[in-house]
């Protein structure tokens, strides 16, 4: 409304020192009188969190499965909503129908050179009370795995990434025909059956070995927290590098004019039918293989040898899914803002799960639950954020970050015209605060870290980390960590419901969450029950509490800022960082080929075969051109003068008439939308963002720069070239926006 905008607001901006928990300096994007009463707000909000809300729901939610479309699914989202509303939140479902397959068929057995069929199923143990349960059990599975009966020979493919194909190509081994039987671990797991059906394979099965698994890593459950030997990682095999979402609607939403795709017609569906299995499962398949024997980095921890096949054995695997369309419930509750109704500060965690999901993602959602009650607490003293504050909880995200992808996808125009930020965390642990995100944040996100408390060790969260990483951190960033002023946070992949936020509107985003000192195998497992978390992961909830605190303070920040909480000094230096990475890497890939090549040109190669390892014979290779780099150099040098030149305006202005205030914070979270393309990234339109994609063969883990990366990595030098200049064209148009802040403040 106009009379907003009548008043003038005074600002004082964007301290580049930390926040001590004095009121000697000024939060960002706040005044000294305003920092002052942040300060006052956020400490009334901490004094009113209470742990065992968080026990005591997390009890409830994970009493029984709650996975997409089931019966307490709904019961959770409603129960949600209800507390919501009745803490003075607009509260609703909003809900979108999804393909969600669930296993009516799962064989796996070996037929030669013995016989054996696995179990594929999860005992229960007395120590946990729900793992006896069997109603609405999803057992072990792949989402989005395709229909099929195949028999085969077994191939052993280490990991079953890229690079370990490579490996077998060099030891004169072909998958095509045949069944991979591959560990999980360094990749996310949809990767492994996608490159299998790549490299010709019928089926693909995946087990966790108890080498990072299990046994070798300490007691298993439930004496201890690590997998037993029935364990088995559920999860999706949906091609999330290709887009998240469901698979027959990727893009846009099911209606009478854009109707879903078919099955065999979507391409995001996986083309081979693939399994997950426990280690107890996987030790006869394995034992059964012949061939040569492994590299000694593909052994694991079972008590055989490790062959990697084809053959003798033999192995039958039949799967068959129901592909049903089921509801998804979104549960969004508002708190409409005073003074800025029209900038949303989006906040979310999902709800569903693959059975009890006590740690993943209950462990999250119940701080989410507890700060949204502490808000409620709030506005009973006349507390009301000048920006409206939207809480979300997701369904659907376990499949594929199905549901906020549906829900961005529904409301696309709405939520990229007035969305500010989105504030995300998943499951949640105890030890070290992890923390990845947009890096126009990453000053913003320190700052608020250095004014919460680690439970156990009474030093800020931001300060632990610090110390993690100088003792674990490799040497080459030791020196940076202790001195730099604020401690670099990750850049985002996906896996998570920031995903489509980020990655396909430009949404600035944070994603966090604790860990480190809460091991165990319990992930995607039906041993991931409320009597496990208590037992092993945060025991009292006092990391839930001090999680609710950090997104508790940054939700209350961005909902009553003077100023956008923006920096764009630290962005900067980051992307800076990424260019010199794809320098290094791509002169790495010369000089590989040209030392191979040298030596096979001087046939000199035998003397580089390890006498220990199968002999393998290099083959020569293409050696990568001189790149032009100019424009992104060009565009960074710009970059950082512009960067510098806001962050000197916003400290010395004191002063912005109302109307200049809103187009500053109008530009300020605007600004990320221009480092999305509207085409995407080649061969995958879907994600548009230029600095962050998840890896076309990493999934979760994240490409930065992911054009020009991945071509150098693929050897696709036009492509290369082209993402040089998209890339930079995309950071000239950011940073003519920070010119018009700039401009703005003068």
């Amino acid at each position: 409304m106009k009379h907003i905008f009548r008043k003038t607001i005074r600002v004082l901006l964007f301290s580049q020192i930390l926040m001590s928990p004095v009121y000697a300096q000024n939060l960002m994007g706040f005044g000294a009188e305003s920092s002052k009463k942040e300060i006052d707000l956020e400490a009334s909000f901490d004094k009113q969190l209470q742990a065992k809300n968080l026990q005591e729901w997390m009890k409830r939610m994970t009493a029984y499965p709650h996975q997409l479309g089931s019966a307490y699914g709904l019961n959770n989202a409603l129960f949600l909503r209800d507390k919501l509303i009745s803490w003075g939140f607009e509260a609703h479902l909003d809900t979108v129908h999804v393909l969600f397959p669930t296993p009516k068929i799962r064989i796996v057995e070996l037929t030669e050179p013995t016989k054996f069929k696995a179990s594929l199923t999860e005992r229960s143990v007395k120590e946990d009370a729900t793992s006896g349960q069997t109603k609405d059990v999803l057992p072990p599975y792949h989402a989005f795995s395709a229909d099929g009966d195949v028999t085969a020979e077994l191939v052993y493919v280490n990991y079953g990434i890229p690079a370990d194909y490579d490996e077998l190509a060099k030891l004169g081994i072909d998958v095509k025909g045949k069944i991979v039987i591959a560990k999980y671990g360094n990749s996310w797991r949809g990767i492994k059956p996608k490159v299998a059906y790549e490299h010709g394979a019928i089926g693909c099965i995946i087990y966790s070995d108890p080498k990072e698994d299990g046994y070798f890593q300490g007691e298993v459950y439930p004496k201890g927290p690590f997998k037993n030997d029935a364990g088995a990682q559920r999860g999706s095999v949906v091609d999330l590098p290709l887009a998240p979402g469901d698979p027959l609607t990727n893009g846009f939403v099911a209606s009478a004019e854009n109707k879903r795709l078919s099955v065999k017609d979507a391409p995001s569906m996986m083309k081979i039918p693939v399994l997950p299995i426990s280690y107890g499962d996987a030790l006869p398949l394995l034992k059964a293989l012949g061939g040569q024997v492994a590299p000694a980095s593909w052994r694991g921890a079972l008590p055989i040898t490790y062959h990697i096949g084809p053959g003798p054995a033999k192995v039958h695997l039949r799967l068959e899914f129901n592909f049903d369309i089921v509801p998804a419930y979104n549960v969004i509750a508002t708190i409409k803002g005073t003074e800025f109704p029209d900038q949303w500060v989006v906040r979310g965690n999902h709800h569903d799960a693959w059975v009890f999901g006590a740690s993943d993602p209950v462990s999250g959602a119940v701080a989410e639950l507890e700060e949204a009650r502490v808000l409620g607490e709030l506005m009973k003293t006349g507390w009301k954020p000048k920006r409206t504050i939207v809480y979300c909880w997701w369904d659907g995200e376990e499949p594929g970050l199905l549901g906020s992808t549906e829900w961005v996808e529904k409301y696309k125009k709405i939520v990229s015209e007035k969305t500010v930020v989105y504030l995300n965390t998943d499951g949640n642990g105890r030890g070290f605060l992890g923390v990845g995100g947009s890096h126009t944040l990453e000053k913003f996100i320190n700052q608020v870290g250095q004014s919460v408390t680690d439970p156990e060790k009474g030093v800020s969260v931001i300060e632990r980390l610090r110390s993690k990483m100088i003792v674990d951190g490799p040497a080459s960033s030791k020196m940076e960590t202790r001195t730099r002023s604020d401690v670099r946070i990750g850049a985002l992949g996906s896996g998570s419901d920031f995903t489509p936020f980020i990655q396909h509107l430009g949404v600035s985003s944070l994603n966090l969450g604790f860990g480190g000192e809460d091991e165990g195998g319990d992930y995607h497992s039906i041993y991931d029950s409320y009597d496990n978390y208590v037992r092993f992961k945060d025991t009292d909830f006092s990391y839930g509490v001090t999680l609710a605190k950090m997104m508790g303070r940054s939700v209350l920040r961005f909902a009553d800022a003077e100023v956008l909480p923006f920096d764009f000094s630290n962005f900067s230096n980051t992307v800076q960082t990424y260019a010199t990475e794809i320098k290094r890497d791509l002169e790495s890939v010369r000089t590989k080929a040209e030392d191979q090549n040298k030596l096979i040109s001087e046939n000199r190669f035998e003397l580089t075969a390890d006498p220990k390892e199968p002999f393998v014979k290099p083959i020569s290779m293409e050696v990568a051109p001189y790149l032009n780099f100019s424009p992104l150099e060009n565009a960074l040098t710009v970059l950082e003068k512009s960067a510098s030149a806001y962050a000197a305006a916003s400290a010395k202005m004191t002063t912005l008439p109302a109307d200049k205030l809103k187009q500053l914070n109008d530009i300020l979270y605007k600004s990320e939308r221009f480092l999305i393309n509207e085409q995407g990234l080649p061969r995958r339109p879907w994600y548009k963002h230029q600095i962050y994609a998840p890896g076309f063969y990493t999934g979760y883990g994240v490409k930065t720069l992911p054009m020009i990366r991945e071509a150098i990595e693929q050897r696709n030098w036009s492509e290369a070239d082209q993402g040089v200049v998209r890339v930079s064209d995309a950071l000239k148009a950011f940073t003519a926006e920070i010119d018009k802040a700039t401009a703005l403040m003068k």
